[in-house]
């Protein structure tokens, strides 16, 4: 597997991942919430390779898996208790990780994980934040496997009625740890 910042040459091919995991969520049990047409969409995913933040997990010519990352926390993250106080650009933020429904239960969400704490610690970036719907039990299961630490819980100013609040996650990276 290999990871690649989006170009818009991918644009269709993350787009249509998205898509394919947003319908399978509305089909079985949506953990994260997603709406589909809404969040994630083709919209979000052009806004965020615009933004050089868009992510895509390729397998041969399959798109397997796709996230964003970059240092934007989406909402309020300075109300919470983290474990090191750091400011705005001393971290990375890992928003709308998603995997290929074809493709679940292989590691490919596992692999992406650990992609974004490579690439965090790679940057000297001193730490991975997240933000998590509190009932996404196999989200947040991954994220403690893989060293993630709970934060709290926070509305982040987001308005969102539905998601009243979020769990919030934290990695530290060997770059804080050197210090």
């Amino acid at each position: 597997m290999r990871i690649v910042r989006c170009t818009m040459a991918e644009f269709e091919r993350t787009a249509a991942l998205y898509d394919r995991a947003v319908r399978r969520l509305t089909e079985t049990v949506n953990y994260p919430k997603w709406t589909y047409g809404v969040y994630p969409s083709a919209e979000t995913v052009r806004a965020a390779i615009l933004r050089r933040a868009q992510f895509l997990c390729a397998e041969g010519d399959s798109a397997v898996g796709a996230f964003v990352l970059d240092e934007d926390p989406g909402g309020e993250y300075l109300g919470v208790k983290w474990e090191t106080e750091l400011k705005l650009g001393e971290y990375l933020v890992l928003h709308t990780l998603a995997v290929d429904p074809a493709h679940c239960g292989q590691g490919v969400g596992r692999f992406l994980v650990n992609a974004c704490i490579a690439y965090a610690e790679e940057r000297g970036y001193r730490a991975l934040r997240l933000d998590v719907v509190p009932e996404n039990f196999p989200a947040r299961r991954l994220y403690e496997k893989l060293g993630f630490r709970f934060a709290g819980r926070s509305d982040l100013g987001r308005g969102l009625a539905d998601i009243p609040e979020f769990v919030l996650y934290e990695r530290r990276t060997g770059a804080l740890q050197r210090n």
